[in-house]
């Protein structure tokens, strides 16, 4: 019998990369957008912030909904109690800031007075009316979220690093764009597998 682990769907997959890809373009930009002087630059820089910000809700929205209908794959039997337990607060922490970041950028922006016009082509609603006072809170929510994710994000790689290298549980192949090259066997990968 061959053994190969079991994956995600192709469609959460598919979320799951567009949304990184997505954190990994705006996070940097952000970060150097936020210190510049007032320009026509800076301008256009906040706006693709925005896109971006837009995109990932609207991607999150289709995970969570996706996430909710569809069951993932199991974690390897062999992963003691508390790391499946830290994995799945983990995963549903992350769902929560993905979704909660764009929704404060938002907010930010209508609280400023500045409109959210997606792609240049599509005005947003303001969710708030302008205050400047609202705006200072906001901003500082959206920052303070940002670099919450930011760690989150990067004991979430640490994590799947360790899973890849030390345990070779097969995990971080769940998840891998593409299928794994390798079968996973013994009593540390023997769980989250499908047997043919």
């Amino acid at each position: 019998m061959t053994a190969t682990v079991a994956r995600y769907s192709a469609v959460a997959i598919a979320l799951h990369w567009l949304v990184a890809a997505a954190l990994f373009a705006t996070f940097p930009l952000g970060l150097y957008m936020a210190d510049l002087p007032l320009s026509p630059r800076k301008l256009a820089l906040v706006s693709y912030h925005k896109w971006i910000g837009v995109t990932v809700f609207a991607l999150m929205s289709l995970r969570l909904a996706w996430r909710l209908t569809h069951r993932p794959p199991p974690l390897p039997l062999a992963m003691p109690a508390w790391q499946r337990r830290a994995a799945t607060l983990a995963h549903w922490v992350l769902y929560a800031l993905l979704l909660t970041i764009p929704l404060s950028g938002w907010l930010y922006s209508s609280a400023v007075g500045v409109p959210t016009v997606y792609l240049g082509l599509w005005q947003l609603p303001d969710l708030v009316g302008k205050d400047a006072a609202l705006a200072d809170i906001l901003k500082l929510a959206h920052t303070t979220l940002n670099f919450a994710l930011l760690a989150l994000v990067v004991v979430h790689v640490a994590a799947a690093i360790k899973h890849h290298f030390v345990d070779r549980d097969g995990l971080l192949a769940r998840m891998r764009p593409w299928p794994a090259r390798r079968n996973y066997f013994g009593s540390s990968g023997s769980g989250g597998i499908e047997r043919k």
